[in-house]
């Protein structure tokens, strides 16, 4: 019995990937395309080609990539072991020679994600590698093993001359061969012989026994001289050292695991690093209720931030550069603006960008500004305005924390500037917080072992840095969480948790994806050892982060569960002020937006904090004036919302100004000033800093200027004037806050990490797509002369075409045909015809599970399928 044949009742053993595809069932098939959504972009014409394609270079590397340490490790093993392996030597490669309980159980789960994602295929007595992986994995020169391990005997001996190689064997104590080959199989033998290996290694000299412990765990490869010392010729007569190429040797892989103890790896990580709370005690544990009440606290301040900014900005905010983006100057500005550090103000600049709050308006001289949308979103009650700002950060692929950096090109990276977008963020913020939630409320956690559990779970391929891009997102995580309310004193809200849509805290740690336990529980009746099946199907591979909800109603349902569960946390807006004799008005809490935005027009913010201080000058009240608003106007709002009696020197100032606002009027000429009282005209002519305006009389009263209405308007208020503006027909000119928007904008889409996962739809479609495809070209047929190649579409002449399309009609027969659409586009197709009429087919397509119709001209050709 071949190697290849099974005893009777169990099915033959897959000769290639196509065949373990076509043996997997829907479920699993679905469980593949998930976890590689490259492979349906376009849908596969069958397995065949959806092997093909997952064994392409750039779709094994992102599945690498996306594997957990010790899957990945499992790979590395399996590269250098043999095709095929058995199970049982690459748990010796794992767990070594003494054996390791816990690689043993782990070592199930991480070859049924191998399986799952058609990484590796066949039954556990013949496990192969995808040809791509192994050359992606296995050691050469020029990409050495993340084993360390180099070439086995057998490959590093290819091109040694014949009498050389029956020299190490002589050498190694073993008889001479006949051939090369033979040769080194001895020596691969001896290597692999525990006992004798070891004896002969007890006879190597102690300086012998210290090069090999250098090379042991890599790089395997080595520099000699044209004589080297007395040990290495003792090493390299016997062929524990081979010759590469001139000056250089290496280490064989089979000494080297000889030396390892069986072991491919000096350490595996069978299961993740558990994520640790902060402090040597839990110092930074406490109850979720203060959690809450922090985060609230944080998130009511973000919004206060968001909406200083939005103030800032409402008439027209800085320009946008060239290449796009804010320039330094700016940046710095808006920092000082809002009292914080530029690192923060691009995290708030950027924050509001992705929520569609700000944008560019498009005009020549280009600045940013305000969007309708922001108009909207602050009526909305606070706890929405919130979990909206949370949900745009949280899918956001805008990276504020690069600001300050440098391109590719070396180019520096502004706030809203291109360049800021790395696909892999929302998947990183979602995994840390996702880490947090499977910690006890109230607990944060330690950033070290935060950043563990992700290197683990993510690892990346080469040398681990301290600084890479996933650690510096997980710690920008951890921060821009805090600042924006979802998490308090490090750890995650009730709010953050429904934001995330994760489950109720537990009391262990259990993340999803990751299993407690390395193996896969048994389903009863399965007779089958746990290893011979793939991970869950559905279920999300080991090491990957879940995704966010794809479907916009449920991110919708998560916004709102914790935009209630945030509401009862933030303090209700308050219709009243406290007014001081100092010309102040105390807000001891948020203020209703009516009142919020009549007192940002009539004082400006002196303090924030728990308690914000306005403080009213001339220039403020006048503000409020050119607003449209009268003295007794100001005074009717000041007695409704004050708590305490109006005090006579605000009343006295609003009387004051109001009394000389309007007096002088400005309007185009290029400008003039006009008034009744020229008394006031000769004193602003007297004055000597009036000079720069290059004012002239024309009349008693109005005064000509040279200066815009703008700059004259400015002037006259630097002298200590109120002046209103005038319309060309004499009108004083209403002047509003909210005057500058941008046409209607949508906020940045996040750019995806490679095609989205598809949903449940698509990939049933899909899996059934793929199985009528496969068994349109895998259908025996009956074909007269020679048949098609694997592939190809069947070829008959249009006569032949029509005839057999007309016999199947009246015998029932099912016919193979090629058909090519009206884009060009050929496929196979597995039809029972049912009419043949006006140069059309009606037939039952078994491929697409429906009835259709094709034109006869567009069938490439016909075959019946044959009888069995």
């Amino acid at each position: 019995m071949s190697s290849d044949e099974k005893p009777a009742g169990r099915p033959a053993a897959p000769r290639s990937l196509a065949e373990a595809l076509r043996a997997r069932d829907d479920a699993s098939l679905a469980a593949l395309l998930r976890a590689r959504p490259d492979l349906i972009t376009p849908v596969p014409t069958d397995l065949t080609q959806l092997a093909t394609r997952a064994g392409t270079r750039a779709s094994v590397v992102r599945a690498l990539e996306r594997l957990d340490r010790f899957a990945l490790q499992t790979a590395e093993a399996l590269a250098v072991a043999g095709d095929p392996a058995s199970y049982d030597e690459l748990l010796g490669l794992m767990a070594g020679d003494d054996g390791d309980a816990t690689v043993a159980a782990a070592l199930p789960r991480a070859v049924g994600t191998l399986r799952e994602q058609a990484l590796v295929w066949g039954d556990d007595d013949r496990l192969r590698l995808v040809r791509t992986a192994r050359e992606l994995l296995s050691p050469s020169p020029q990409h050495p093993s993340p084993t360390g391990l180099g070439p086995s005997v057998q490959e590093a001996t290819a091109g040694m001359s014949p009498g050389r190689i029956q020299e190490l064997v002589a050498a190694a104590g073993l008889p001479s061969t006949h051939d090369a080959v033979s040769a080194a199989a001895a020596l691969t033998a001896l290597f692999t012989d525990r006992e004798r290996m070891a004896k002969l290694l007890g006879q190597a000299p102690a300086e012998a026994r210290e090069v090999l412990s250098r090379l042991v765990w890599g790089p395997p490869y080595g520099q000699v001289t044209a004589d080297p010392g007395a040990h290495l010729r003792w090493l390299l007569d016997r062929g524990l050292l081979l010759p590469t190429a001139p000056g250089t040797v290496v280490l064989p892989r089979e000494v080297a695991l000889h030396l390892r103890g069986g072991r491919a790896h000096r350490g595996t990580e069978p299961v993740p690093p558990p994520v640790e709370p902060a402090g040597p005690t839990g110092t930074r544990q406490g109850s979720p209720q203060v959690v809450d009440a922090t985060a609230a606290g944080q998130a009511y301040t973000a919004l206060a931030t968001v909406e200083e900014l939005l103030k800032d900005w409402d008439e027209g905010g800085p320009a946008v550069l060239r290449a796009g983006g804010l320039s330094v100057r700016d940046l710095k500005r808006t920092a000082v603006a809002l009292d914080v550090s530029e690192p923060v103000a691009a995290f708030w600049v950027e924050l509001a960008y992705a929520a569609g709050l700000i944008a560019s308006d498009g005009e020549a001289d280009e600045r940013y500004a305000a969007t309708p949308a922001h108009d909207e979103w602050r009526e909305r009650p606070a706890a929405d305005r919130w979990a909206e700002l949370a949900g745009a950060w949280l899918a956001a692929t805008r990276t504020a924390g690069l600001v300050g950096g440098r391109d590719a090109k070396d180019r520096a990276l502004a706030a809203l500037g291109p360049g800021l977008d790395r696909s892999v963020a929302p998947e990183v913020r979602r995994r840390v917080l996702a880490l947090l939630a499977a910690l006890p409320a109230g607990t944060s956690p330690d950033p070290a072992s935060v950043l563990a559990r992700l290197r683990w779970e993510r690892p990346l391929r080469g040398p681990q840095q301290e600084d890479d891009l996933l650690s510096r997102l997980a710690r920008w995580t951890l921060q821009e969480a805090e600042l924006l309310g979802v998490t308090g004193r490090g750890a995650l809200s009730s709010h953050g948790r429904a934001l995330l849509g994760a489950p109720e805290p537990q009391a262990a740690d259990s993340t999803p994806g990751i299993p407690d336990t390395p193996g896969i529980p048994d389903t009863p009746g399965d007779k089958l050892p746990v290893h011979h099946r793939a991970a869950p199907a559905g279920a999300p591979a080991a090491g990957t982060v879940p995704p966010g909800p794809a479907d916009p109603q449920a991110r919708a349902a998560a916004r709102a569960a914790a935009a209630r569960l945030l509401a009862p946390l933030l303090p209700e807006p308050l219709d009243h002020v406290l007014l001081q004799a100092d010309l102040t008005a105390v807000a001891p809490g948020p203020l209703q937006r009516p009142l919020a935005d009549v007192l940002d027009v009539l004082a400006d913010v002196e303090s924030k904090g728990g308690a914000t201080v306005y403080r009213f000058t001339p220039a403020s009240v006048r503000r409020a004036l050119d607003a449209g608003r009268s003295a007794s106007d100001l005074h009717a709002f000041l007695t409704a919302h004050s708590r305490t009696p109006v005090p006579q020197p605000l009343a006295y100032l609003i009387d004051d100004v109001a009394r000389r606002h309007g007096h002088l009027r400005v309007g185009a000429a290029s400008a003039y000033v006009r008034c009744d009282d020229d008394a006031v005209l000769n004193e602003i002519l007297a004055d000597k800093r009036s000079a720069a305006l290059r004012l002239r009389r024309l009349a008693p009263t109005v005064l000509a200027a040279q200066a815009d209405p703008a700059a004259l308007l400015e002037g006259l208020r630097a002298l200590g004037y109120a002046p209103a503006a005038e319309s060309a027909e004499g009108d004083v000119v209403i002047t509003r806050a909210d005057a500058r928007r941008t046409p209607p904008r949508t906020p940045p889409e996040p750019v995806p990490e490679g095609p989205p996962v598809p949903d449940a739809t698509l990939l049933a479609a899909a899996v059934r797509a793929i199985r009528a495809g496969d068994l349109a070209s895998t259908a025996p047929r009956k074909t007269p002369g020679t048949p098609p190649a694997p592939g190809e579409l069947p070829r008959t002449s249009p006569a032949e075409t029509l005839a057999t399309v007309q016999a199947a009609v009246l015998t029932g027969e099912t016919l193979w045909i090629g058909y090519v659409n009206a884009d060009g586009a050929a496929s196979q197709r597995v039809i029972a015809p049912v009419r043949v009429e006006g140069g059309f087919v009606t037939a039952y397509d078994h491929t697409a599970d429906e009835v259709r119709t094709y034109p006869l001209h567009r069938i490439t050709g016909v075959a019946e399928l044959a009888d069995d």
